[in-house]
């Protein structure tokens, strides 16, 4: 059974290392069973599981709940990405959901890339990938792309398979706006920068003389749910604490201050990579503000955490993808947000 269409509510998963893919496909089953829409894989910078290998898993599991994953350019060509894309496609009988996100300096030290323009290379991205999912034969002559008569040698069951944009930074939501065809929110902001994402993404797409009715809007929301709230905020610092630390603090917090995230401040980050730098991780966690845990997520009570979901519909996230902050709270939390 579909949730209604006001109503649509994604699980999102890939942020625990705990839970194997064997763990995940009985809660992706569950929540095809349950009327979720969207069955959402996060491939992070922290080198958990890789989300190929979990959808294809998922696909052969289900029939009808779309997948949906995160990669980031530049670690696969764009032919091949375009290749897996349109594979999964074949394989899930057109349910695949596709957030390209940019190759950040992060990503290119992990991955032992040569860094190029992270804005420029996510642009040239979208427009090849697109090109080669038509099936015809693509030459493309970009600053980060360079390609010659490259083409899928087999018929993409949807030429024009959707591609979203995972965006943090007012960049990456301007060219989501440009050039996806819908945007990809981050985990772990709040309300209020969201709103402000939302209205840069519209403004973006009205610049470029596109329509920004048309372009789809989702937003990954940590939650986390508890008799106590102050029990589920404890359960939700961990996922907040990964986004302060120092290889994600660049990439996934600063850019948001240009946004507009009021939750956080370069004070407060400076103060917290202190804590790092003495403490280690368990002192970042502990040390982040309580204001800042309830900012960033969706945690407290059953009730709670409902509410706080309607909160980011209301200011446009028309698909909020729920992910449970850790192993302990996942069952309480699923069956909160659950539509049946």
């Amino acid at each position: 059974m579909k949730s209604d269409s006001s109503k649509k509510i994604g699980l999102g998963l890939g942020y625990d290392a705990q839970l194997t893919v064997s763990d995940m496909i009985p809660w992706v089953k569950e929540a095809e069973k349950r009327g979720f829409d969207l069955a959402f894989f996060s491939e992070t910078i922290m080198t958990l599981r890789d989300a190929i290998s979990c959808l294809s898993a998922f696909s052969l599991s289900t029939n009808e709940i779309k997948l949906g994953c995160t990669q980031i350019v530049r670690t696969r060509t764009p032919l091949v990405m375009a290749q897996t894309f349109a594979t999964l496609d074949e394989l899930s009988n057109k349910r695949i959901f596709v957030s390209l996100g940019a190759c950040t300096k992060s990503h290119c030290k992990k991955n032992g890339l040569e860094y190029v323009d992270a804005a420029e290379s996510l642009k040239e991205y979208i427009i090849v990938i697109k090109k080669l999912l038509t099936g015809g034969e693509v030459t493309y002559n970009g600053s980060t792309i360079k390609i010659e008569n490259s083409k899928i040698s087999f018929k993409p069951p949807r030429p024009d398979l959707p591609l979203y944009v995972a965006a943090t930074s007012r960049k990456g939501l301007e060219i989501a706006g440009m050039y996806g065809d819908g945007v990809l929110l981050n985990a772990t902001t709040s309300v209020e920068y969201c709103k402000n994402a939302i209205r840069i993404v519209r403004e973006s797409a009205e610049k470029a003389g596109r329509n920004p009715d048309n372009l789809f809007i989702a937003g990954i929301v940590v939650a986390s749910v508890a008799e106590n709230s102050l029990e589920a905020v404890e359960h939700a610092r961990k996922e907040v604490a990964t986004k302060l630390e120092p290889l994600q603090v660049d990439f996934a917090i600063r850019p948001r201050l240009k946004v507009g995230e009021p939750y956080i401040t370069e004070e407060l980050i400076d103060r917290l990579l202190k804590s790092y730098s003495i403490g280690g991780f368990e002192k970042l966690m502990k040390d982040i503000p309580e204001e800042v845990v309830r900012g960033f997520t969706a945690c407290g009570t059953a009730e709670e955490v409902r509410e706080r979901i309607e909160e980011y519909r209301k200011v446009g996230v028309q698909l909020p993808i729920v992910r449970p902050a850790d192993k302990f709270v996942f069952k309480s939390t699923f069956n909160a947000v659950a539509p049946s």
